[in-house]
């Protein structure tokens, strides 16, 4: 008997592909522009298209609510409100970066820069529906091989061709480790599915860990520690942002972190339907592990950032150094289930707060750099922003407000995203007195670490208004890129004053349990 000719099965398939309309619309495009381009060039041409496939596929989204009808637990795509929001946030990114990219994309090469962008948004926005490991890894694929394209057709000068060498190398290198993990959990549970994994190894480990489920943790973790630069897997971020043009660069801060975080709570079962589902509870070495790695990389990302000259360098680092932040999130996620009484700490929801508030920061600095430089004349070091407050008022305060916001100041989206994470460490519940001085002793250090990362921020800003300009930076005259700037800059300082809604969303897409959510005002 034909297995496709099962009512159920027709139903399961027929529901999957709703899901994955906007994807496909995107990777349609892309296919479209890969095959065609090299016949029709033209940056408008292609801009225009890239443009409607994004809105295609956020129209795509809109009518896909309400949900297909409920998909079994064996299908490979969920529909859950997690999915939702990492779609939005990928397909709002690729709106932005259309117009961030705007003046380093040739007219050569315009169809397959655009097919690369929109194949990268489909490959975060698929794993933020992934639920199996196969199309997880996929997905994840989907985000990596456009990406080694991306960095190496805008410039072909020899830091370019590193940045792209290195990023190539090691990302093949975490790519194998991930399917080394992936195979100890085939192994361990019979079954690639998602929602399998995490019920048979929360059973599994409910008396005492695996050693081997750990192991396939801990491989699964330094593979996707790679994306979201965690020290140590971070070495590749500072050339690589160097070397890479500041759209690819721009776009290596956010969407592979996006993904990475996506994938880990997937993978440890942080993003459930049943929060006490938890494969690897807080009494696991895993959540120590997760510990150890937010510390060492908020703390080597800022401490390698004051030393710092080149304004992509510090940019670097400072995305090792958030990436840490984020890593608080999910330390304390797993703490969650073991909720008692009326405490307040955020977890996974915090998490993708701050993924949205740092991504309108980051990519709006990267869109400033972008908008200032010229071939000729690229904004490389900091003292190439001197007194860019005199010379270009509006878009030297708007960076400020990016420099604010990474810093974690009142008004600003980064401190709602910071404040959900940071006392969310200090107020996770625990079992123990251990567990709660380990996850206070964990904010505090957070708290230290944003305090030395002011100093740098702090001090580009001082370039920017203390000094006179030294070479005054050359305006590129893009204005799709100076209004995405001005769009950054703008729901960076709405989302400060008024987060109320980027969290109610981030709280449904990742619901803990009662009487444990935090509230931002």
């Amino acid at each position: 008997m034909n297995p496709l000719s099962d009512p159920a099965v027709q139903q399961t398939l027929t529901g999957v592909f709703r899901l994955a309309v906007p994807e496909i619309v995107l990777l349609g495009t892309a296919c479209l522009a890969f095959l065609v381009g090299p016949f029709v060039p033209g940056r408008r041409l292609w801009f225009g298209a890239a443009l409607a496939a994004v809105a295609g596929a956020m129209a795509a989204a809109v009518l896909d609510t309400p949900p297909p009808p409920e998909l079994p637990a064996a299908a490979s795509l969920l529909a859950d409100p997690a999915a939702g929001f990492v779609r939005w946030l990928a397909l709002a990114s690729a709106a932005v970066f259309l117009l961030v990219t705007w003046p380093e994309v040739g007219r050569g090469f315009a169809a397959e820069y655009y097919g690369c962008l929109l194949v990268a948004v489909a490959g975060v926005s698929l794993t933020g529906r992934a639920n199996d490991l196969v199309t997880l890894f996929l997905a994840l694929e989907l985000l990596s091989i456009p990406t080694y394209v991306l960095l190496y057709l805008p410039a072909q000068a020899r830091p370019n061709q590193e940045a792209a060498a290195k990023y190539f190398l090691l990302s093949v290198l975490s790519s194998a480790l991930l399917l080394f993990g992936f195979s100890y959990l085939y192994g361990l549970t019979g079954t690639t599915n998602l929602t399998a994994i995490v019920d048979t190894l929360t059973k599994a480990n409910a008396q005492s860990p695996s050693p081997l489920a750990l192991l396939a943790a801990v491989l699964v973790v330094a593979a996707l520690g790679f994306r979201v630069t965690a020290v140590p897997f971070h070495f590749y971020a500072p050339d690589v942002y160097e070397g890479a043009p500041a759209g690819v660069a721009a776009q290596l801060a956010f969407l592979p972190k996006v993904a990475g975080f996506v994938a880990l709570a997937r993978v440890l079962g942080l993003l459930v339907a049943d929060p006490r589902h938890q494969p690897f509870p807080a009494d696991t070495q895993l959540p120590l592990l997760l510990w150890v790695l937010a510390v060492l990389t908020m703390s080597v990302g800022n401490v390698m950032a004051l030393l710092q000259d080149n304004f992509r360098r510090l940019m670097a680092y400072s995305s090792v150094a958030h990436g840490g932040y984020l890593l608080i999130g999910l330390v304390v996620a797993g703490s969650l289930p073991d909720a008692r009484g009326p405490v307040e700490v955020g977890g996974m929801d915090a998490v993708l707060v701050y993924l949205a508030a740092y991504g309108a920061m980051t990519v709006g600095a990267f869109a400033v750099v972008l908008y200032l430089g010229t071939p000729d004349r690229p904004v490389e070091g900091v003292d190439d922003l001197a007194g860019l407050g005199e010379s270009y008022p509006v878009t030297a305060g708007c960076l400020a407000v990016f420099l604010f916001s990474l810093i974690g100041l009142p008004l600003t989206a980064g401190f709602a995203g910071k404040l959900l994470l940071f006392v969310g460490a200090f107020e996770a519940p625990a079992d123990t007195p251990s567990m709660t001085h380990l996850y206070r002793t964990l904010a505090v250090i957070a708290a230290v670490n944003s305090a030395v990362g002011a100093y740098y921020y702090l001090r580009v800003v001082g370039v920017m208004y203390l000094r006179s300009p030294v070479r005054p930076p050359a305006d590129s005259g893009a204005l799709p890129t100076k209004l995405a700037v001005l769009a950054l800059a703008a729901a960076t300082v709405v989302f400060g004053v008024y987060p109320d809604p980027l969290v109610r969303a981030a709280r449904q897409a990742a619901p803990v349990p009662a009487a444990t959510q935090p509230a931002v005002n």
